[in-house]
């Protein structure tokens, strides 16, 4: 068998290459008033989401049969839970702003394995950014390796999430300046390149929304962490998070420290 880097570097290189046939398939349908359902009554989803899951789903078992699956758009499996690697996908994370003709929406692969993720790739279609990572391999935007440059002072942090949240923290630190962004994913992956100091997410953001982009956050000096400073397991029955924070770590500590109280009440 390969060395586990070896594995890994392989799994990188197949994440890469499906996501950028992924992101042409879904560019045909940007713009160009797909049909759209409510999932719950409340979520939408697209027949975007559903051409690039079944593109997926055919391009990644394909080439890794022995590797379980968990996606969005993928009615959930139970034989996922006795796999030890398994690839965890959303077809199009943000679908809200992709039907508005937002930028803000990615395509995100990650392969986890006994919980973690251990490579990831996450692509802005309409941007053709790429995000990739694997552990202890680092991370990079477009090949170019990222690296996190110190936190700031929380009050001063350039921070995007929900409206409940960042109104949240900036009652208890006065500061916090930045405003939502539609992809999850993609809110992560700013503060990995730099773009942003902080994400919050709200509880109940599912593993796929999560997978690539905490590798990609952890591999560029950064941290996704839930209450009390907990870091995220994968691949579990309930594939529900706790509200979060991504940052430096010092910086997500502190803003998970205030923000998962109050936003227990």
């Amino acid at each position: 068998m390969p060395a586990p880097d070896a594995a890994r570097r392989a799994d990188l290189a197949l994440l890469a290459e499906a996501a950028a046939d992924a992101a042409t398939l879904a560019m045909g349908f940007f713009g160009s008033h797909p049909k759209v359902w409510m999932k719950d009554g409340a979520s939408p989803v697209s027949e975007a989401d559903f051409a690039v899951d079944r593109f997926l789903h055919g391009r990644l078992t394909g080439a890794r049969p022995d590797y379980g699956w968990l996606s969005e758009e993928t009615e959930d499996a139970p034989d996922r839970l006795g796999r030890r690697r398994l690839f965890v996908v959303d077809p199009i994370d943000g679908t809200r702003g992709f039907l508005a003709g937002s930028e803000e929406w990615t395509i995100s692969l990650a392969v986890v394995e006994d919980g973690r993720p251990v490579a990831a790739a996450l692509i802005q279609p309409a941007t053709g950014v790429l995000f990739t990572a694997t552990a202890d391999g680092g991370a990079a935007r477009n090949g170019a390796a990222m690296a996190m440059a110190a936190a700031p002072e929380i009050g001063r942090a350039r921070a995007a999430g929900p409206t409940s949240l960042c109104t949240l923290l900036r009652h208890e630190t006065g500061g916090c300046r930045g405003g939502y962004v539609a992809s999850l994913a993609l809110r992560i992956a700013m503060v990995a390149e730099g773009r942003l100091d902080l994400a919050l997410a709200k509880a109940n953001a599912r593993d796929w929304d999560l997978a690539a982009a905490d590798l990609i956050l952890a591999e560029a000096g950064g941290a996704l962490m839930g209450p009390g400073g907990r870091p995220l397991a994968y691949n579990r029955p309930d594939t529900r998070h706790p509200v979060l924070a991504a940052a430096h770590p010092e910086l997500a500590r502190r803003a998970i420290d205030l923000v998962a109280p109050l936003a227990a009440h």
